[in-house]
């Protein structure tokens, strides 16, 4: 066997690395050097995350059963960076009496589930595929039930692992399919024994049925909002965006490698559930008074948006998605960020708990009103190119209408995004959230969501107007 493919693996043995070292550090730093737990975890997963930038050759090792190539790099790094903002605002809540003696476990677990996910994008074999994911679903579930004594975290936890194991059982049951009528798991092999027989077509729906669990996709949405009001604010905002980007990213990998003569029966499949997906959530989300649960309905609509990026098919579709991930980490953890810190000072999680915030927490108010913005794709933040670059994506792939039912749903999302912003700043309220400051970590992590929020922003503005005089030239 020849070792040296393993370098080819250097995100992943460099995640491995971090985890023993913070294995070590919980287990020998005892009560004085757990003071140091949170920014020695944020230094040692900023060093991998910036080790790792820099691209390698792509490359097939193992006989297949893993593969590489750059925008990998992209991906992995962009999970890297949105889970070190994860780590940066968790530190107000691992500081608590209950939790502080957890902060081993909710590291190693959050990592483990990012290695999961690493392994799942690097994938050549179903079986690598499967085993992956199932190392990000597992500890994924602890890490819900990690607040058990407190809102309702043990309840999501068991909600969560229920549900992970029956999509599991989807997704393992529809693989087993394509094998049985295939006789392969490699993604290679796997397009010319495609035949579009009925088992396959089953197995193929079996399969997308378990990843639209993972993603969130309506009809298979139902354990969301459950699972994200009752798992700490940090956990939730991981859930909601690192799990979610790293699955859709795979999900058009697959697509696109594997059932690339299936287009035409993915495509319909996705047609239908986009519409349902954003629509749904849009309609549901108009409703929600408790913001965890509100932003649950928000994620399930963007799942919907960024499937716009895989219905194409196409290496624009690819960039597309990919940069709508990264907008989408920066701003959606800017609203968590800011809801987290609210619930850990006031314990105020309810939207008509924010009615008059400006007047008492204006910084706090204005970067959760540019992280809704961007989310609904207000110009000129990122989210409005994101949007406009997914939906032409799906445009130049010819979904005229999708593409038009999505237009007209976000100006449904930018109606109930703007009653969070209507409850800060208009809403009058004679007991408002008490004034406080931020700790540093949380300041830290959005001046970094906010300078993402416009900095991509005022970047795509550039591109676009650099592109508008080359066609003009």
């Amino acid at each position: 066997m020849d070792y040296s493919q393993f370098l080819y693996m250097k995100e992943e043995l460099s995640l491995i690395a971090v985890i023993v070292l913070l294995l070590l550090f919980d287990l020998l730093a005892g009560e004085k050097g757990r003071k140091y737990f949170s920014l020695t975890a944020c230094l040692l997963l900023g060093v991998h995350t910036l080790a790792n930038l820099i691209p390698s050759a792509p490359a097939e090792i193992f006989g297949g059963m893993y593969y590489y190539t750059p925008m990998m790099t992209i991906v992995k790094s962009i999970l890297s960076f949105g889970t070190l903002i994860v780590f940066l605002q968790a530190h107000t809540w691992l500081q608590r009496e209950d939790t502080n003696i957890k902060q081993g476990e909710f590291y190693v677990l959050t990592l483990s589930t990012l290695l999961g996910m690493y392994f799942m994008i690097g994938s050549g074999n179903f079986l690598m595929f499967f085993i992956g994911l199932e190392t990000a679903s597992i500890p994924m579930a602890a890490l819900v039930a990690l607040d058990k004594y407190r809102h309702n975290s043990a309840e999501a936890g068991a909600k969560y692992i229920l549900t992970a194991m029956f999509s599991s059982g989807l997704l393992l049951f529809g693989l087993s399919m394509i094998y049985g009528s295939c006789g392969t798991l490699y993604f290679n092999d796997i397009p010319a024994a495609l035949e579009g027989n009925l088992m396959q077509i089953l197995g193929f729906v079996f399969f997308f049925t378990g990843m639209g669990f993972k993603i969130s996709l309506v009809p298979f949405h139902l354990w969301t909002a459950d699972v994200y009001q009752g798992a700490p604010t940090t956990v939730t905002s991981y859930l909601s965006v690192i799990s979610k980007g790293s699955a859709a990213f795979v999900l058009l990998t697959i697509l696109t490698k594997v059932f690339g003569s299936m287009i035409a029966e993915w495509q319909a499949i996705l047609y239908g559930v986009i519409i349902i997906t954003i629509t749904m959530a849009n309609l549901f989300a108009v409703r929600q008074q408790n913001l965890k649960r509100f932003l649950a309905f928000s994620s399930i609509s963007q799942a919907g948006y960024i499937m716009l990026g895989v219905i194409g098919g196409t290496a624009m579709s690819m960039t597309s998605l990919v940069y709508y991930v990264l907008v989408y980490v920066v701003a959606n953890l800017a609203a968590f960020g800011i809801i987290s810190i609210i619930e850990q000072r006031s314990g105020k999680i309810e939207m008509d708990d924010y009615n008059g915030l400006y007047m008492t927490n204006p910084k706090l108010s204005f970067i959760m009103t540019l992280a809704l913005f961007s989310l609904a794709g207000i110009p000129p933040f990122a989210g409005f190119f994101s949007k406009i670059f997914i939906f032409m994506a799906a445009f130049k792939s010819g979904f005229y209408l999708l593409v038009f039912i999505a237009l007209v749903n976000t100006v449904i999302s930018l109606y109930y995004y703007l009653l969070v912003v209507k409850a800060m700043y208009i809403n009058k309220n004679e007991n408002p959230i008490a004034t406080f400051k931020s700790d540093n970590y949380t300041k830290v992590s959005l001046a970094i969501c906010l300078i993402g929020i416009v900095g991509l922003g005022l970047a795509s503005i550039v591109y676009e107007t650099i592109n508008a005089f080359s066609y003009g030239l």
